[in-house]
């Protein structure tokens, strides 16, 4: 394998930026900072963190090369760069949500554990190899299991963690069987090449075990159900700005990747999911996939009385709304997963921001926010926005993201209404969801507040959130803004 080192660095900048900053962070942490007020201590890490991912976007703002490493081990293009800016903007704002929050005195190790999760997500990102992908999945599920546990005075910090790594190694050996099946059957790595070698071979039966195996696999980094077991308490127990970035930044750059294996590699055996026309393939089971998850995601939350445990239901059904967007297995279809998933992303950090700083005067219960109107109305009309965008509500971000995968899926089969069947169903699904996010509403604006303290929120995670909410109204009122950039990437790369 002979390619040049230069050009390799050059196109590893961002990634390089983002682990030197990690180091960077631990060491002024170390050196400057082990006596400052833990506070002060978030802030200033924040602030570090933000300088080196914001220097990595503007690399990649500026810098329009591609690059492809020997067999797609590394892939540089004009797609994977905007999802890597977004997936830097969700640490950025993942990091200054930490400053509302006290969970430990480890600050440092906090800060590098969180940016080289995000250095995983950009390597998995920009992989195109079934090696690379596992590997780079590895080091971004390595750091979430320990940030998951960060809180060590919790004890459901601890059993979070420990669900999460037992569900997580089971399902990276589902991921790493069935990619090892695929690449028995084929003899290749590189995603291209496995989509040109299963030509022909569609029928193979061991086709389908590697197939089902790795979508298991992937279903568990999505929470679909029914690979969610996982989710409620590893919402529930984590620090919630770890919380925030499990709901948000992993689901961005698992989506995609998961996006990128079925479209590229198993390019040739969609099948097809239509009502009376099913056809074998891997859009079947994402179908199945799908519906559990608006069912059992929403039906669940409706029981729920803590707000991170309601959120982690939501993020099950989000993520069955999600698998549309793969379903239409087009360009259009990816345009519209890329447009939901990272509107999503955006509205759920806020959300979970907003939980942060209630978590200071109580918890996450629903009784926690009764009243909340009154004492902090800012934070709580950034609520209103959040919870209205999650439901669907027009003119916010939320409802132009199911409306384009919505219809892309009915497009997708106009002649034979093929995915009619469950677009009617997530649709009916998604006016169940506005129930339990009206019970949130409810308690903020509705009932009165048995403590009337004035709730107390540090700058920069109420500049965080009230960002967030106007990102998801305007994106909302403009999106173009975002699918425009989106689908000129994809024209580009």
């Amino acid at each position: 394998m002979n390619f040049d080192y230069a050009q390799l660095f050059s196109a590893a900048i961002p990634e390089t930026v983002v682990v030197i900053t990690a180091f960077l962070a631990l060491l002024v942490d170390f050196i400057f900072l082990r006596n400052l007020p833990a506070r002060t201590r978030t802030s200033l890490l924040a602030t570090v963190t933000a300088v080196g991912c914001l220097s990595a976007i503007a690399w990649m703002g500026v810098s329009h090369s591609t690059y492809r490493l020997d067999d797609a081990i590394f892939v540089v293009n004009p797609m994977t760069q905007l999802v890597k800016q977004i997936i830097l903007a969700l640490t950025i704002f993942t990091a200054f949500i930490s400053v509302q929050t006290n969970f430990t005195r480890h600050l440092g190790e906090y800060f590098i554990l969180l940016l080289l999760a995000s250095a995983g997500m950009m390597f998995l990102v920009s992989a195109e190899n079934i090696l690379a992908i596992f590997l780079a999945l590895e080091l971004l599920s390595l750091s979430l299991y320990v940030l998951t546990a960060f809180n060590k005075q919790s004890v459901f910090s601890a059993e979070a963690a420990l669900k999460y790594f037992l569900f997580g190694g089971m399902s990276a050996a589902f991921t790493l069987f069935g990619l090892s099946l695929i690449y028995g059957v084929t003899g290749e790595m590189n995603l291209t090449a496995i989509a040109a070698k299963l030509a022909g071979k569609t029928t193979d039966p061991l086709f389908y075990v590697a197939l089902v195996m790795t979508v298991i696999g992937f279903g568990f980094k999505v929470a679909a159900a029914p690979f969610h077991m996982w989710a409620p308490d590893a919402y529930q127990g984590s620090p919630t700005p770890v919380t925030s970035f499990i709901a948000a930044g992993s689901k961005v750059a698992s989506f995609f990747i998961l996006a990128k294996i079925l479209f590229t590699g198993f390019a040739g055996a969609e099948g097809d999911a239509g009502w009376h026309h099913y056809i074998s393939g891997w859009t079947p089971v994402l179908a199945i996939l799908a519906a559990l998850s608006v069912i059992i995601g929403n039906l669940a939350a409706i029981s729920q009385k803590s707000v991170k445990r309601l959120l982690a239901y939501s993020a099950i059904a989000h993520g069955g709304y999600a698998l549309l967007g793969i379903l239409t297995a087009d360009q259009k279809g990816f345009a519209s997963l890329i447009y939901y998933v990272t509107t999503y992303a955006l509205t759920v950090i806020g959300a979970f921001g907003v939980v942060a700083v209630v978590e200071n005067y109580g918890g996450d219960k629903l009784s926690d926010f009764a009243g909340l109107s009154r004492r902090a109305p800012i934070l709580s009309a950034c609520m209103m926005v959040f919870m209205l965008s999650l439901a669907g509500i027009p003119p916010l971000a939320g409802f132009f993201g199911k409306f384009y995968v919505f219809t892309s899926a009915i497009q997708l089969g106009a002649k034979s209404l093929g995915l009619l069947w469950l677009v009617i169903l997530a649709i009916a699904m998604s006016a169940v969801s506005l129930y339990y996010y009206l019970q949130v509403l409810k308690q903020i604006y509705v009932v009165d507040a048995s403590d009337k303290t004035t709730v107390s929120v540090a700058l920069p995670t109420q500049f965080v959130i009230v960002a967030l909410a106007i990102a998801v109204v305007v994106l909302g009122c403009v999106p173009n803004l975002l699918v425009g950039k989106i689908l000129a990437a994809l024209s580009l790369g």
